[in-house]
């Protein structure tokens, strides 16, 4: 039970988004820019550094949703997701992309962690300045985001089919448009 009344029929940050619409704004359109706006690393990748964060942070619902929101623009591949997850150094991933999840790592273990060789063999893949920077604002801001949704006690429904309907209005709309996109109440399903 989430420590603040929200809405009931709302997982996640979805319920706090709503109970607090103000901030809700800004937070969505800083999403969108991080995770949708134009950049050299596709939607994919980037919804897979935002996926790896919040797995080491132990945030289910974010970990969740931005892990379908990811293997939705990957071609569906779950199973990739998954694998980011457990062992991103011997996944299907570039090699540039397993660098920038060094460095996302570290930042939610604490900015400090970031060390001059982690950027260097990020530079040494071909990761650009604004890509090194991206990777910790994401890892910065997912940090954020998983403890707004865990310090607030929000739910996760277990049904991996709402996190999929949820990935796909996401994936086509983005995430300030989706956040006002209704969708059906996953605890009918319980």
């Amino acid at each position: 039970m989430a420590h603040i009344t929200l809405p009931p029929d709302l997982p996640g940050i979805r319920g706090l988004m709503a109970f607090r619409p103000e901030t809700a704004k800004p937070l969505n359109e800083l999403v969108d820019v991080l995770l949708r706006g134009p950049h050299s690393l596709s939607p994919g990748e980037r919804e897979l550094i935002a996926t790896y964060v919040s797995a080491q942070n132990d945030c289910r619902y974010c970990q969740t949703i931005h892990g379908a929101i990811a293997a939705h623009h990957l071609d569906h591949d779950e199973s990739l997701v998954l694998e980011v997850k457990r062992d991103f150094e011997h996944a299907a991933i570039s090699e540039k992309l397993k660098a920038l999840l060094v460095i996302a790592g570290k930042t939610a273990q604490g900015g400090r962690q970031v060390t001059a060789a982690d950027v260097a063999r990020a530079r040494d893949t071909g990761a650009t300045d604004v890509e090194i920077h991206d990777a910790v604002l994401i890892a910065a801001a997912f940090c954020m985001f998983n403890r707004y949704v865990d310090g607030l006690a929000t739910w996760a429904p277990d049904d991996p089919a709402f996190y999929r309907q949820r990935a796909a209005i996401v994936a086509e709309h983005g995430y300030a448009a989706a956040a006002a996109t209704p969708s059906r109440d996953p605890r009918s399903d319980r």
